[in-house]
């Protein structure tokens, strides 16, 4: 899958999954940016991928991507967004060839030219036949990446799977450890490599006989896609910023409307390009709130620069920078995120909040629980059995205010007073949404 499809299809989904079919062909087109024609076959590519993903959905759900969506999502604890990863690839006929490769040397050790012969055989007719050199550049590509290893060192080179860590394992260590990578995959951050290795070690399970039901043993429930879909960036990023090197990549803000820009192939959008922007990556950051990746760097025409990835699209790495700048520059939008709650940087102001305990018979005080692991550099002081004091300093409220009202009943801000103004006057707008419409109702 070539990189602006998999940009493009990543958006598309995005779509998909938060109207929930609410757009038709020509909304989905015009927010894309693209023709209809081009979503279209966008469509028709995705839908394969999804059986091939999916074979357990019957043919009517199969049909609507948005039913195999919602099918995926409510029926079965594996993501289904995730499917788009394993797709991504620089060319179909290179996940298929990487596919038949792995495959073969499950079971048995075979050399480049054993692995040429079958994969000369196996190959669909309309893809070509890969040469030596072919093989061998990907046979060391996945010995790089740990998927197969080398049996001996006599020439010819034999190579086998990697399976020597599963395989040691007894059916009772292979449960555990899914259980393990299942529950962290779900509920840790980033969680991609999480999930495809989840896969890895349920495929282990059904080849020693266990049934789907011994593994699907918890549910999760995805309210924030992005942050599945928004991870194809993250790897990009890190790797830019361990090498100290530039991003360019065309951004498009959320209030744009626009979710995706095609390149400039089509004369009829030509006028809808957008400018490239160039940062240096410093740091990542993930909003658990509202479920946000987001990418901190530094441009030359604004300093800071603070991007929601789900609006970056074409990343292409740039020229790397001395080490010394990079430091200055890290120290300088450190010092401005120091008080950030998330990513603002304003000015700071002092937030102090009462926080009422729940009824001490439940067993449990999970909203002190909640403020000690979310609060961040907050202090809490005890008052009473009933209650206890967070202060804070934060470059500003925007970000601290969802949080703050998440608690409802149990938080009481104090001060600043023209937040707890603020707050005042939005408890009664919701309070008067629920008065009646007539006295005697």
């Amino acid at each position: 899958m070539a990189r602006e499809s998999f940009d493009k299809e990543i958006q598309f989904l995005r779509l998909v999954a938060l109207a929930g079919g609410a757009y038709n062909r020509q909304q989905l087109a015009s927010r894309l940016g693209i023709s209809v024609h081009t979503l279209d076959k966008t469509v028709r590519s995705l839908k394969q991928t999804l059986s091939l993903a999916s074979p357990q959905l019957t043919a009517e759900q199969s049909t609507e991507l948005t039913e195999g969506l919602r099918y995926n999502y409510y029926e079965s604890a594996d993501p289904l967004l995730l499917f788009l990863y394993r797709a991504k690839s620089l060319k179909e006929s290179e996940s298929i060839r990487l596919t038949l490769l792995v495959s073969s040397l499950q079971d048995r050790e075979l050399s480049a030219k054993d692995l040429q012969d079958l994969c000369s055989e196996r190959m669909p007719a309309d893809a070509p036949a890969p040469d030596e050199k072919t093989i061998r550049g990907d046979l060391k590509y996945l010995e790089e990446i740990g998927v197969i290893i080398r049996s001996d060192e006599s020439r010819p080179y034999r190579y086998r799977a990697a399976n020597d860590l599963i395989d040691r394992l007894t059916d009772d260590e292979l449960l555990d450890l899914f259980d393990y990578v299942d529950v962290t995959a779900n509920t840790q951050v980033p969680s991609v490599q999480g999930y495809l290795l989840r896969d890895t070690l349920k495929k282990a399970l059904r080849k020693r006989g266990f049934q789907a039901s011994a593994a699907d043993t918890h549910r999760y429930k995805y309210h924030y896609h992005s942050r599945i879909l928004d991870e194809a960036h993250l790897y990009t990023i890190f790797n830019a910023i361990r090498q100290r090197k530039k991003l360019h990549f065309v951004y498009l803000a959320p209030r744009k409307g626009l979710t995706y820009s095609s390149q400039n192939t089509n004369p009829l959008y030509e006028r809808e390009s957008h400018g490239v922007s160039t940062a240096l990556p410093l740091r990542v950051v993930f909003d658990h709130q509202y479920g946000r990746w987001y990418l901190i760097g530094w441009s030359a025409r604004t300093g800071i620069a603070k991007f929601r990835m789900e609006g970056l699209t074409q990343i292409e790495e740039g020229d790397a920078v001395p080490e010394e700048l990079f430091e200055e520059r890290l120290g300088r939008v450190l010092e401005q995120l120091r008080y950030s709650w998330v990513t603002d940087t304003l000015h700071t102001v002092k937030v102090v909040a009462r926080f009422y305990n729940p009824d001490p018979r439940s067993g449990v005080n999970f909203v002190r629980e909640r403020v000690e692991a979310q609060g961040q550099w907050g202090t809490i002081t005890e008052e009473s059995a009933q209650s206890f004091r967070f202060e804070i300093r934060v470059s500003g409220v925007y970000e601290i205010k969802p949080w703050l009202r998440s608690f409802g009943s149990s938080c009481e801000v104090l001060e600043p007073a023209w937040l707890r103004k603020a707050f005042i006057a939005e408890w009664k707008e919701i309070a008067s949404y629920y008065e009646p419409v007539r006295k005697n109702i």
